[in-house]
């Protein structure tokens, strides 16, 4: 599902330039800074197992694909849990091409219909406990940093 990229075809095409990045809340507060992201996959206890610098610009679904095969490159895993970000139709079709499991929080997007769903199913989705095994979790962490003028 990668295009046939290589793992490192596909980490080399990622965008590592400092940027500045967006990111708008669950109250839809907007939040901008300059630097990277740093995108991390690990386990259920938080070791974490691969990471990725980007520019702090990339949508974190765009390092989805390359850090999840740079992590089936180190262990052997289960399940994919991850946030609403990455509830793409490639995402859960390389995750089930994996073997794996995808757990990824639906996306309503503008979908009013799918969005009155999901809220009338809230009470079951939170708080649910997964099932017992190795989760690969994908986090990121911004990196505030200041471009050097010489």
């Amino acid at each position: 599902m990668n295009g046939g990229l290589s793992r490192d075809a596909m980490i080399a095409d990622l965008p590592t330039v400092c940027d500045i990045g967006t990111k708008r809340n669950a109250k839809g507060h907007t939040t901008r800074w300059q630097g990277y992201k740093f995108h991390i996959d690990v386990t259920d206890g938080d070791i974490p197992i691969s990471g990725l610098l980007t520019s702090a610009s990339l949508h974190d679904s765009q390092a989805a694909l390359p850090l999840a095969t740079r992590t089936a490159s180190r262990v052997t895993y289960c399940y994919e849990w991850m946030d609403a970000a990455y509830d793409g139709a490639e995402i859960h079709q390389n995750a089930v091409e994996s073997g794996h499991v995808a757990l990824i929080d639906p996306n309503p997007r503008r979908d009013r219909d799918r969005k009155e769903r999901l809220a009338a199913d809230s009470p079951l989705r939170h708080g649910r406990s997964g099932p017992q095994g190795l989760w690969i979790h994908q986090r990121n962490a911004s990196s505030s940093a200041r471009a050097s003028n010489g």
